[in-house]
């Protein structure tokens, strides 16, 4: 297992916020820096096109006066989440961007690309691709990913099916280098668990989405809150693509959550004019089947610092269980 070296001394937790759809923005990115964990947002969140620009400027800006004023505990680098299916008209002109601004980390979704690969790797940066099972990750790394994302059952908005301990598994059998895991990860017990199974990273966002900083519904929030892993509903009806989604929004749009049809997925579109009138992700509230650890509304720092202890106190425990083996 291995680390990427952008990452290396620059996390308090080996964890990636992940890139949440219209939730994450400048604000929410920059506090998880700034708390010791790699932030996230999806490109397609900055619209129109030029407010890209803008969020790249603020983001790179403030996180390089925080690492002038606190050499000790730099923040850690950031990342972008760009969807490389072929619907993205936005793709061409965004990935230009980041190569401007040097964006650390690369999120690549829904389809590898070498030509998208080459082009973060012409300025220094690296590609961390999502994978939903061993086909796919296979086929990233071929295309020339520096590391994937395995997105198991539980995850949420779009994930797959498969128990995060047999994807693990099967990557791990071939795939030595950076490997993040997500899916119903939302407390710092599940992190260290995801290292255990075979992670060398733990990719977290439904917890992210009740907190201070979130770009989300305040009913939303709550919704986070108030929810376990009983009212997340699995579905492929409103991207056409299969992801985890929170029963009471579904049943608040007036749709059935026991009764939803299946969707062509030739029907996904993610061009910018389609993402800026889709009424999924506003109306559907997407989250995984981690919500039931999430106890309240917060700030980022804050969710981080208690990742943390509750990291430490599971190592602690750890520690105490081998010592006592080793003792018989």
């Amino acid at each position: 297992m291995s680390l990427p070296a952008i990452l290396k001394g620059r996390l308090a937790l080996p964890m990636i916020c992940s890139p949440l759809f219209i939730i994450s923005n400048p604000e929410l990115v920059i506090a998880q820096c700034k708390a010791g964990v790699v932030g996230s947002f999806p490109a397609l969140n900055a619209r129109p096109g030029p407010v890209l620009e803008e969020w790249l400027a603020r983001i790179t800006n403030e996180l390089a006066e925080h690492d002038a004023r606190h050499p000790e505990r730099p923040a850690a680098p950031f990342a972008v989440n760009q969807i490389v299916h072929k619907s993205n008209n936005r793709l061409e002109h965004d990935l230009e961007l980041c190569a401007r601004y040097k964006v650390p980390i690369t999120i690549t979704s829904l389809g590898a690309r070498e030509d998208v690969n080459r082009s973060v790797h012409a300025y220094g940066g690296i590609v961390l691709h999502d994978v939903i099972d061993n086909t796919f990750a296979k086929k990233a790394i071929d295309k020339g990913a520096d590391g994937l994302i395995a997105v198991a059952a539980g995850a949420g908005g779009h994930a797959g099916r498969l128990s995060p301990f047999a994807l693990l598994h099967e990557i791990r059998e071939w795939f030595d280098g950076p490997l993040a895991l997500s899916g119903a990860i939302a407390s710092g017990d599940a992190i260290l668990a995801a290292q255990a199974a075979g992670a060398d990273l733990a990719y977290i966002g439904s917890a992210f989405i009740a907190t201070s900083e979130a770009n989300a519904d305040e009913r939303y929030k709550q919704m986070i809150v108030d929810s376990t892993a009983a009212d997340i509903v699995y579905s492929n009806l409103f991207t056409g693509v299969h992801g985890n989604y929170l029963r009471h929004s579904i049943a608040n749009a007036g749709l059935d959550p026991d009764a939803l049809p299946e969707s062509d997925p030739s029907s996904m579109n993610f061009s910018a004019e389609n993402i800026s009138k889709a009424k999924a992700w506003r109306d559907i509230w997407g989250a995984g089947q981690g919500v039931g650890a999430v106890k309240r509304v917060m700030p980022a720092a804050e969710l981080v610092a208690s990742f943390v202890d509750e990291y430490q106190a599971a190592r602690n425990r750890l520690e105490l269980a081998a010592g006592l083996v080793r003792a018989l």
